[in-house]
């Protein structure tokens, strides 16, 4: 896969945010061999600061994707990138302009507005944005080369909620790499994302909040890889009738003559 002509042999794209200890968010991403991880401009502190969280993050062999999370307006969101391409010397950003804090989905049109912005200014702007194809062609328009649209509310488990609107997607954007962003719950989940020829999966909480996040890492690196298997393969078509696996040539046993 290749992002921003970056080539990655792993499309599982982790987030770092609320594991149990430093330790297990290290060791969970080298179990999920991911290659690109996302971090919040918040939970850096400056050089003259400690910062054991950057200091483990700067040991693994992976691209660091800043995001904008917290910022619910255009201006916030550009800020908040400028500053993310200063700290981690890196013009990739995931931008983030969340609507409100109940269903934390994006702010669709604050976004556009910040994409328009950023992209001008330089920036791999990799959105979060719905799942509508309307705005997601806003977005391409803009130049946006990656989209990541949302499966579900994020943090909330449900896996995907809208399967029309993400293979609608895939099919009207085959050129835009497309990563499932927000609401996976289980590797099942994942694996379906991958089955509808989507290019990558990102998650944070389905792991970080696994009774053991570790394990459930490397259970989502193979669901992934399974599903993507699955998708190059060519899965058979859904039928509404049943279609015999074996054909029927010179039946030994008959009903004629009984």
């Amino acid at each position: 896969m290749k992002l921003d002509n970056i080539e990655l042999s792993s499309r599982f794209l982790l987030g770092t945010a609320a594991y149990p200890s430093l330790d297990i968010l290290q060791n969970a991403i080298i179990s999920a061999e991911s290659e690109v991880i996302t971090v919040s401009l918040t939970r850096v502190k400056f050089a003259s600061q400690d910062n054991q969280f950057f200091e483990v993050l700067n040991k693994l062999p992976c691209r660091l994707l800043p995001n904008t999370a917290g910022c619910y307006c255009a201006l916030d969101a550009i800020n908040t990138a400028k500053l993310a391409r200063e700290v981690f010397n890196t013009s990739w950003i995931k931008l983030e302009v969340i609507a409100d804090d109940y269903t934390l989905q994006p702010n669709c049109l604050e976004l556009i507005k910040a994409t328009d912005v950023l992209i001008k200014d330089g920036f791999t702007v990799f959105p979060y944005c719905t799942d509508d194809f309307s705005i997601c062609q806003e977005l391409v328009n803009l130049g946006c080369k990656i989209l990541m649209p949302m499966g579900s509310p994020i943090g909330s488990g449900q896996g995907l909620l809208n399967l029309f609107n993400l293979r609608l997607l895939r099919d009207k954007l085959p050129s835009i790499n497309l990563i499932v962003d927000a609401g996976i719950g289980c590797p099942s989940d994942a694996s379906q994302v991958m089955e509808l020829g989507f290019d990558a999966v990102l998650l944070n909480s389905a792991v970080s909040h696994a009774v053991n996040p570790i394990a459930m890492a490397e259970a989502f690196k193979l669901a992934i890889k399974a599903g993507r298997i699955a998708y190059e393969a060519g899965i058979m078509p859904k039928r509404d009738f049943a279609v015999a696996s074996t054909p029927y040539f010179n039946r030994p046993f008959s009903k004629q003559g009984i």
